[in-house]
């Protein structure tokens, strides 16, 4: 296991230089290897809602440490898992617990995900964290960085990645099923917005200081925890970090998509507290391999795209469609949602052979990652591919917050055409809580 250091001598040693230069030293935690028929070391942030089924989808393994901020929301984890050492503090079980876990699992509002993650993952900590990855564009960078050079197992938690249609949608664009795809439209009904803060008073077993974290202080809110913070700039990231992640993950996948080269969001007035009721995100990606340049576009709040009012069944009847994904080629267009998709037009398509199955079906989503952590093997949304997506979906929110178009030099973590949006790049921590800028 890795050797112990506190908290003070860990922030008073790295400096975010020594992240972004790759100088960390792969810890023992990381390097040693497990028999797959070993139980892995968990200890686990955020037991409520999404939070407690990745507990539960690991829950195989051995849970070591829990920690929450609320304890009635946490209990029922807690009572599921009465050996592990309860914290409310994510900071004391990571130092504490340090030598008792191998990974950490991250189920928290947005806010949390880079600064928990972060300071596992630079003592040799593999990681598992929710999505979207981070709550800014630079805290998904940094932990792409720390996954790379610790050589860490890590998955970002969008679950679908596992189904089998996506799996299927991604060899039939990958093997030229309708030829070059040149447009990508993704499209979500769900709407997080109109957060708006409300003087109350904290619950009994809550701790608001803990619940802030990194955030600047501001006084308690009600409306915010525990289901809504997803409503507030503060904290959340919208419905396009909640969503996006997820179906924008099928067109990261199938077209090999990484980091955009412009973005440029629309949607209602911009609120400084609240996120919007919807939004429309335009997407332009560069040319990868023999793929050519790309357009997606991102529809949420009940917006769709115009294209789909023109789609017709081989009987004539319109296509009639949820949530989903539209790809554009030059040999035709492909539809898809979670669990179906179809070839269309679909009279073209009625003797087509599908290729056959190249992406292994997968053992379980979460079971993906801790057998990773196991034998070093890969897993398929890794912190370089999710976080990738991640940013591509924060840039959205950038975009839209400025109300500007962005020109994005990945590589240099810039908007070249706009200086003032670096402070949405990267976030502002409050004094004592900086340390993912030291991780």
């Amino acid at each position: 296991m890795s050797k112990s250091i506190n908290r003070r001598q860990f922030i008073g040693q790295t400096t975010v230089g020594a992240i972004m230069a790759g100088t960390y030293i792969r810890t023992a935690a990381a390097a040693e290897s497990k028999s797959p028929n070993e139980k892995l070391n968990i200890a686990a942030v955020g037991c409520g809602g999404r939070g407690g089924a990745d507990v539960s989808g690991v829950g195989s393994q051995n849970i070591v440490a829990l920690c929450d901020i609320d304890d009635k929301r946490a209990s029922g984890i807690f009572k599921k898992f009465p050996k592990a050492t309860k914290y409310k503090d994510f900071r004391k079980m990571i130092d504490k617990e340090e030598k008792n876990f191998d990974a950490i699992v991250v189920g928290t509002p947005d806010h949390l995900h880079g600064p928990i993650s972060a300071m596992a993952m630079a003592r040799g900590k593999h990681a598992y964290c929710e999505k979207p990855l981070a709550h800014s564009v630079h805290e998904c960078r940094v932990l792409a960085k720390l996954a790379e050079d610790n050589k860490l197992v890590t998955q970002m938690g969008t679950q679908i990645h596992a189904g089998e249609n996506y799996r299927r949608v991604v060899e039939l664009i990958q093997g030229g099923a309708i030829g070059n795809v040149t447009e990508c439209h993704v499209w979500c009904g769900k709407s997080w917005s109109g957060g708006r803060y409300k003087p109350g008073t904290p619950p009994a077993g809550f701790d608001w200081d803990i619940y802030l974290g990194p955030r600047p202080k501001i006084p308690y809110s009600s409306g915010i925890h525990p289901a809504n913070w997803r409503r507030f700039w503060h904290f959340g990231t919208g419905t396009l970090g909640d969503m996006a992640c997820h179906y924008m993950d099928l067109a990261h996948w199938a077209l090999n998509l990484m980091y955009p080269i412009s973005v440029e969001s629309e949607g209602p007035e911009v609120h400084e507290v609240g996120t919007p009721k919807w939004m429309i995100v335009r997407y332009e990606h560069p040319k990868r391999g023999n793929m050519p340049p790309c357009k997606v576009a991102w529809y949420d709040g009940g917006k769709r795209p115009e294209i789909l009012k023109t789609l017709k069944r081989k009987d004539g009847k319109p296509v009639k469609w949820g949530d989903g994904q539209l790809f554009v080629g030059d040999k035709g267009m492909l539809i898809s949602n979670y669990g179906k998709h179809i070839l269309l037009p679909e009279e073209k398509f009625v003797d087509f052979k599908y290729p056959e199955q190249s992406i292994a079906r997968s053992i379980g989503h979460h079971k993906e990652w801790y057998e990773a952590c196991k034998t070093g093997g890969p897993t398929t949304c890794n912190f370089k591919y999710s976080g990738a997506l991640s940013e591509a979906v924060l840039m959205g929110n950038v975009s839209f917050r400025l109300g500007k178009k962005l020109e994005w030099d990945a590589e240099k973590l810039k908007v070249t055409n706009l200086p003032e949006a670096d402070h949405l790049i990267r976030n502002t921590y409050r004094e004592g809580w900086d340390f993912i800028t030291k991780a």
